[in-house]
C-alpha cells in the first residue's frame, strides 16, 4: 500500500496540464492547416480532440490528483473543504496552481515542436473584448458548478465525460470559446495559432475566470448547502493525502 505524497500528485498536475494544453494547441495548428479556409470547420475540430483529450486526461490522473488541471478548480476545492473540513489544505492549493501554469506552458511548448513550429513565442490573437470577458464568466461559473454539483451529489465519476461534453459545448456557445482555466490561458499565450491568446487579453481572461469561479461556487452553496462531505471527490474520486491506495 502507497501512500499518495504531494510528490505523485504534482506530477499528475503538471502532466495533466501540460497535456491538457498540447491537445488544445495541437489541434488547433492541426485544424489550421487542415482547414485553412473554414473557421467553422477549425473550430470543430479543435473542440472535438478537446473533448475527448479532456476526458481521456482526467480518468488517467484524477486517481491520483483529482484531476484538477485548472487553479480555479482547485481554489474552489480549498474554498468549499474549509467550510467542512475536507478538501485540498492551503499549502497544497498554492503548489497544485504553480504545477498548473507551469505545465500548461510546457505543454504549448510542446505542440509548438510537434508542428514543427519555433518552440519559444507569443500569441499575437487579440481576444480582448467585453464579449469575450463576458463568456469567459460564464464558461467558468458554468464548469465550477458542474464539477461541484457532481462531486457533492456523488456522482464525480462521472466528470470525465460530463467536463469534457461541457467544454465541447462551450466552445460553441460562449463568445470566448471557454478557456475557463488561468494555467491553459497562461499556456495559450505561448503559442502564435488558432487556439493562442495575445498576452496583454490574458489578465481580463483570468480576472473573468475568478469573477466566474466565484459566482459557480455561490450558486453550489446555494443549492447544496449541507452536502459537503463529497467536496474532495474533485474532479474525479481521489483518495485524500492521509489515505492509501494500492
Amino acid at each position: 500500500m502507497l501512500e499518495v505524497t504531494l510528490p505523485r500528485r504534482l506530477l499528475a498536475e503538471f502532466a495533466g496540464s501540460a497535456l491538457l494544453v498540447t491537445v488544445v494547441v495541437g489541434s488547433g495548428i492541426a485544424a489550421a492547416r487542415l482547414s485553412p479556409n473554414d473557421v467553422g470547420l477549425q473550430l470543430l475540430e479543435n473542440s472535438t480532440a478537446t473533448v475527448f483529450g479532456l476526458a481521456v486526461l482526467i480518468l488517467m490522473f484524477g486517481p491520483v490528483s483529482g484531476a484538477h488541471f485548472n487553479p480555479v478548480v482547485t481554489a474552489a476545492d480549498w474554498l468549499l473543504g474549509r467550510r467542512s473540513g475536507t478538501g485540498i489544505s492551503a499549502g497544497d492549493a498554492a503548489v497544485y496552481s504553480i504545477v498548473q501554469v507551469i505545465g500548461a506552458v510546457a505543454g504549448a511548448w510542446l505542440a509548438n515542436l510537434m508542428f514543427d513550429r519555433q518552440v519559444f513565442e507569443l500569441s499575437g490573437k487579440d481576444r480582448m473584448t467585453t464579449g469575450h470577458l463576458v463568456g469567459e464568466i460564464v464558461a467558468t461559473a458554468g464548469l465550477i458548478a458542474l464539477i461541484f454539483t457532481l462531486a457533492r451529489t456523488g456522482r464525480a465519476a462521472l466528470s470525465a465525460a460530463a467536463v469534457g461534453a461541457y467544454i465541447g459545448a462551450a466552445y460553441w456557445f460562449t463568445s470566448s470559446t471557454s478557456f475557463a482555466n488561468p494555467a491553459v490561458t497562461v499556456g495559450r499565450m505561448f503559442s502564435d495559432t488558432f487556439a493562442g491568446i495575445a498576452p496583454a487579453s490574458a489578465p481580463g481572461f483570468i480576472a473573468a475566470q475568478i469573477i466566474g469561479a466565484l459566482i459557480g461556487l455561490a450558486l453550489i452553496i446555494a443549492l447544496y448547502p449541507v452536502a459537503a462531505t463529497n467536496v474532495d471527490d474533485v474532479v474525479v474520486p481521489h483518495p485524500h493525502p492521509a489515505h492509501h491506495v494500492d
